[in-house]
C-alpha cells in the first residue's frame, strides 16, 4: 500500500489517498480515537470522483463515533480498465429501461457479477493492507452497495463483523444463493420509492439473508433520500457490534 498524499479535514479527521496493486483508495482515521481504531469498509457503486462528497461525509460522520474508514475505486469506474462486459450490459440495463421493458436475468448477470467477482478479491487485498497498520485494527464492518459485494463479501470474509447494506443495486440470483450463507449481524437500509430498483428483489434478498439478527430499516423517499434518523440507527448498529465485541 503507497500513500499517495494526506491531508487533515477541519474537524481533525485525517485523509489519506492510497493505491494498491493499482487500485485507489481513501483511508480516514479520527483525530483523537485511541489507536488501533476498529474499521468500516465504505461499498458504494463507483466514481471515487463522483462519490466523495457523500463518502467523506459518510467517514466523517464515523470518525465521530471513533471508528476508520476506508474505501476503493470499483474496477471499470475512474480511471479504471474498463470491461467490455459490463459495459455491453451497461448499454442493455439503459435500453430496457428507457423502453420500459423488463431488466432480464441475463443483463443483471453481465452487468453485476463480473464486478463481484472482481471486487471482492481487491476489498480483501486491501483489508489485508489495512490492518497491517498500526493505528488500525478489528473488528471491521461493511457499509454500502454495491449490495451483491456486500453479500459475497460478508461471505468470503471472516473478519467481517457486521455489515449495513444499502438495498437498490441490481442482485443476481446466484447472490440469493449466496445470502443463505451469511451469518453475521445485518442492518439493511432500502428506499421504498427507489424508481430504478426492484423494491421486491431487495425484499427478497434481505429473506433469504441467513443471518439470525438481521433488521430492514425502509423508508419513503427516493435513492439518495435516506433519512437521518436511519443513518442514525446504522450508527448505532455499528456502535454495538464492533465496539461492545458484537454484543446485542
Amino acid at each position: 500500500m503507497h500513500f499517495t498524499s494526506e491531508r487533515r479535514l477541519d474537524d481533525g479527521v485525517v485523509e489519506r489517498a492510497f493505491t494498491l496493486d493499482g487500485i485507489p483508495g481513501i483511508l480516514w482515521t479520527p483525530a483523537s480515537a485511541p489507536a488501533p481504531t476498529p474499521l468500516i469498509l465504505l461499498g458504494h457503486p463507483g466514481g471515487l470522483d463522483t462519490m466523495y462528497p457523500r463518502l467523506a461525509a459518510r467517514a466523517r460522520h464515523s470518525a465521530a463515533q471513533g471508528f476508520a474508514s476506508a474505501t476503493v475505486e470499483l474496477p471499470g469506474s475512474g480511471d479504471r480498465p474498463r470491461s467490455a462486459v459490463v459495459d455491453g450490459a451497461r448499454a442493455d440495463l439503459r435500453r430496457a429501461l428507457a423502453a420500459g421493458e423488463p431488466v432480464t436475468d441475463d443483463i443483471v448477470d453481465r452487468l453485476v457479477l463480473p464486478l463481484v467477482d472482481q471486487a471482492v478479491p481487491e476489498w480483501r487485498a486491501v483489508l489485508d493492507a489495512l490492518l497491517a497498520l498500526p493505528e488500525i485494527d478489528g473488528p471491521v464492518g461493511y457499509s454500502g452497495g454495491v449490495i451483491a459485494i456486500g453479500t459475497r463479501l460478508a461471505v468470503a470474509e471472516p473478519r467481517i463483523a457486521a455489515a449495513v447494506l444499502f438495498a437498490g443495486s441490481f442482485v443476481p440470483r446466484a447472490i440469493h444463493e449466496e445470502a443463505r450463507q451469511v451469518t453475521v449481524p445485518l442492518h439493511v437500509l432500502l428506499q421504498w420509492d427507489d424508481k430504478g430498483n426492484d423494491r421486491q428483489a431487495a425484499l427478497d434478498l434481505f429473506d433469504a439473508f441467513g443471518s439470525q439478527e438481521k433488521t430492514l430499516n425502509a423508508n419513503m423517499g427516493g435513492h439518495t433520500g435516506v433519512p437521518q434518523h436511519a443513518g442514525d440507527a446504522a450508527a448505532a448498529f455499528f456502535d454495538r457490534h464492533l465496539k461492545q465485541g458484537g454484543v446485542s
